[in-house]
């Protein structure tokens, strides 16, 4: 656990991915631009580590996240394929549907996870 703790944040130019645990809420804000899947790779695996705590409900703020490219958008669906196979995760996804790439790519999400709990502000 100590390792987990460590890591729960990840900052670069432009973007930053923050775990806030006592609320259990993975907060994206920025503009998420990286080349490919490897690229994601920190940022996945602090997602897998939260995962794997399994806790009751895991929130994604994205609401600050300007923009996604394809291969980020890639990242959020193998994260929804991980909970929904925990069962025991409610995910809750927060949204802005101010931003174009949200209000269209995130209700897609819920065709994976009938259960995810979008909230598009």
């Amino acid at each position: 656990m100590a390792s987990f703790a460590n890591q729960m944040e990840i900052k670069d130019k432009g973007y930053s991915v923050h775990y806030d645990l006592e609320a259990q809420t993975v907060i994206f804000q920025g503009e998420l631009l990286l080349s490919d899947m490897d690229s994601y790779a920190p940022i996945m695996s602090l997602l897998d580590n939260i995962v794997a705590q399994e806790p009751p409900v895991l929130t994604l703020d994205l609401r600050g996240l300007e923009f996604l490219n394809s291969s980020g958008i890639n990242m959020l669906f193998r994260l929804v394929i991980k909970v929904r196979e925990k069962e025991n995760i409610q995910l809750v996804i927060r949204g802005a549907s101010r931003v174009s790439w949200q209000s269209k790519s995130l209700v897609n999400l819920q065709r994976l996870m009938p259960t995810v709990q979008l909230n598009l502000e």
